[in-house]
Parts: C-alpha cells; structure tokens; sequence
C-alpha cells in the first residue's frame, strides 16, 4: 500500500473507527480508573493505538540506538515511547490528553523505563522539537503537513518515521509494511531531513548552481561559459550525491562547505565546493 492521497478528517475519522473493530482488545497495564477507548476524541485527532508490530518496525526502519533522543507527537498511552526507551534510547512522549499522559508515565514505571522516558501534557504544534534525533507520529496528513516547515528545518540527519500518512511533496526516503494482514495501518515512512544546499557554489574555477526541493537537487555546472545538467542529485541528512555527465560526485555538506570525491570511469579524484550567497 502507498498512502499518496490526502484524505479528509472525516473519512480518516471513520477508517479510524472501523480498523478499532479488528484491533485486539489492548494491555493498558496501569489504568487506576482510567481506560482509554479506541477512537476517543483528542486535540487534532482521535486515539488508535499503533499495532507493537508498527511500532518495533518505524523504531527499526529509523535504526534508534541508546544514542539516540526520540519525541512522540501524540503519544497516547506512551507504547512507542517505552519501547524506544527499552531498546536503550531516552524518549519523551508530547500527548494533549492529561489522563493519557498519566497513564503513559504509570505504563512506563510498571516497564521500569520512567529513568529513559519523559510524558508532559502540551500542545504538539507548540513543543520544543530541537533535541529530536528521531521524530514519530501518528497523525493526519493535515497535521503533518502543517507540521511539515518545523520538521524540515530539523537538524540534518534526524528521521522522522510515521504510521501510514505521507507529508505531501516531501517523498519519504523510506516505506515499508508489516507481513501483518490489515487492511490499512500497516505502513512505515521514513524521512531523514537534508541538509540546506539551494544556492550558487564556488567548486573549483566553476559555478554550481543547486536548487533543492526537500531531499531532491537540480541544477547546473558552468565551465567555461559551458552549462553542463545535474542529474540524479539526492540529499541524505548532510550525504550529498549527484551527477554531471559520466562522473558521479559524492560528499557531505558542513554548513557552507561541501567536500567529497567525484569518480569516472578512469579517475577518482577529491572535490570541495564553497557557498557564495
């Protein structure tokens, strides 16, 4: 399945519901009173919990270590959060739902992972994001598109993983499903935000000339007066990799400087280019 379309709030609404029938009854372990239903009302959507076998698939697909600082936009009952934070990552779960949160930071106590995680009450359009190495959510393709701007201006390198919904133009560098048999829900994107190369470049005696759309660059070599095409130009965090003819250029992007090497067929050589506006 390829989520391409952007589907209204109501028909997400309903599928919502309807793939609440098929889920099997959940293990809220520390309730104390309080139950979450499934397709209860929230802030900007309402709560379906990801499948574990989603949740271990996103947390896989955006390759989380203990090195690695992860922010749930939505967190629900805190499942994604624990279960980053038991594979060693510290993790912090932004949930609008004050019952949810509390139930959230009970669930993590009872999975002796409170000292790796981190539950606060708020809006998740108004958090502070800037600490993320990795983003996840389970929203809507509005929200993630009004998301969206903040996601991209993101330290390059940080991956953004969602269940099932896409962020419009920006592609995902990443999709894949579990082998589970649903008929929706079972999709894991990927996104690891690029580094910002749109401008002209000093590279050697010639000008680069780079326009990038999210992780897609184009653009021109003048040599000489000459104009040579930019094909198959990809950001990947601060990887950059293009073409000009036959040689194929790889390097990495620190701030106003890009170094790498550039390969033909016959030579291999090292390459550096340098922002001029």
């Amino acid at each position: 399945m390829k989520p391409t379309n952007i589907i209204s709030r109501s028909l997400s609404v309903l599928l919502l519901f309807i793939f609440s029938e098929c889920l099997p009854a959940q293990d809220i372990k520390g309730n104390n009173g309080f139950i979450p239903e499934v397709g209860q009302k929230g802030k900007d959507v309402v709560w379906v919990p990801t499948p574990p076998e989603l949740v271990s698939l996103m947390l896989s697909i955006a390759k989380v270590t203990p090195d690695d600082y992860v922010i749930d936009l939505g967190s629900g009952d805190g499942r994604t959060v624990i279960a980053a934070a038991k594979i060693g990552a510290h993790a912090l779960g932004i949930e609008y739902n004050p019952d949810m949160v509390a139930l959230s930071k009970r669930n993590a106590e009872i999975d002796g992972v409170s000292d790796k995680t981190e539950f606060i009450q708020g809006d998740l359009f108004e958090c502070d994001l800037l600490k993320a190495t990795v983003i996840t959510m389970f929203l809507l393709p509005e929200i993630n598109l009004k998301l969206r701007p903040r996601l991209f201006d993101l330290k390059p390198g940080t991956r953004i993983v969602s269940n099932t919904f896409t962020m419009g133009e920006w592609v995902p560098d990443y999709e894949v499903s579990t082998d589970e048999n649903w008929d929706s829900w079972n999709t894991a994107l990927l996104w690891i935000v690029p580094s910002k190369v749109d401008g002209t470049w000093k590279l050697g005696q010639d000008e680069l000339s780079l326009k990038q759309e999210f992780q897609m660059i184009h653009g021109t070599l003048l040599t000489n007066g000459k104009s040579s095409s930019i094909t198959d130009g990809r950001l990947k965090g601060n990887e950059i990799t293009f073409r000009i003819g036959e040689a194929l250029y790889k390097g990495s992007v620190d701030g106003s400087k890009m170094t790498g090497t550039v390969t033909t067929d016959s030579s291999k050589s090292d390459w550096a280019a340098y922002l001029q506006n």
